[in-house]
């Protein structure tokens, strides 16, 4: 397969594979964090995972002339990666305002909403359309939680997060208009979308980061590991004296 001649194409493609490896290194930085819910941890590492991987498609499906046939059967599993990033990242939400144990149940609907998507695209013309309304009612629910939590006080980091989803939001406005630029380099409303969501990204991995440390509040439900590890420690603490417990971690 040769390079696609279009220059914008191939900007589009190049900004695609810098984001799929600023995804991965982000996952690294949060994996490596060295304190958090391992369950939130993981979550957010597969939802940057999952962009990664959307984002290497989507670099070889601008980048390289194919037949058109071969085009379309790869946005068939690229549609169903964003499907499910788009609802991992809300269940990500729901960890941070209800807790851990409705996040694990909206897990299968996720997956399930994620599969809906992939049969709405496929069945009905303008998959891109369908997904720009998908993206943002999903990201204007995240916006609308994590700008609670930053109100409240309820989570460190919820602002940088909120402020990640908004910079998001403004990357999928331009992604959906006609807007270009010719300044260095050709670059049309994919390529622009890619440099803005580039920065909502980095933004996004900072603000998590900052809510995985431990003097971070928990969401609503979760118990406060800090004080957990600290009464667990006293050195005549015995699996006996669990009554009560619940009072002291709240």
């Amino acid at each position: 397969m040769a390079w696609i001649a279009s220059p914008t194409e191939l900007t589009t493609s190049i900004t695609d594979a810098f984001l799929s490896i600023e995804c991965i290194a982000i996952l690294i930085y949060l994996w490596r964090s060295p304190t958090g819910d391992r369950w939130r941890v993981s979550l957010w590492c597969w939802a940057f995972g999952l962009l990664a991987f959307a984002s290497l498609a989507g670099a070889v499906a601008h980048g390289l002339e194919m037949p058109n046939a071969f085009r379309a059967a790869l946005w068939k599993p690229l549609y169903l990666t964003l499907g499910l990033l788009v609802a991992l990242f809300l269940v990500g939400a729901f960890f941070d305002w209800r807790g851990r144990a409705v996040a694990i149940r909206l897990v299968p609907w996720a997956i399930g909403l994620g599969g809906i998507f992939l049969v709405v695209t496929q069945f009905l013309k303008g998959g891109f359309i369908i997904f720009v309304i998908y993206e943002t009612a999903a990201m204007v629910s995240a916006l609308a939680i994590y700008s609670f939590l930053a109100a409240t006080h309820r989570l460190k980091g919820a602002a940088v997060v909120a402020m990640a989803i908004f910079l998001n939001l403004v990357a999928a406005g331009l992604q959906a208009s006609s807007v270009s630029s010719k300044v260095f380099v050709p670059l049309d409303h994919n390529g622009i979308f890619h440099l803005v969501q580039m920065v909502g990204i980095a933004t996004l991995g900072l603000g998590l980061r900052i809510g995985m440390k431990l003097d971070a509040k928990p969401g609503a439900g979760e118990p406060n590991r800090a004080a957990f590890d600290q009464l667990s420690a006293q050195p005549h603490w015995q699996p006996s004296q669990a009554k009560g417990i619940g009072n002291r971690l709240k």
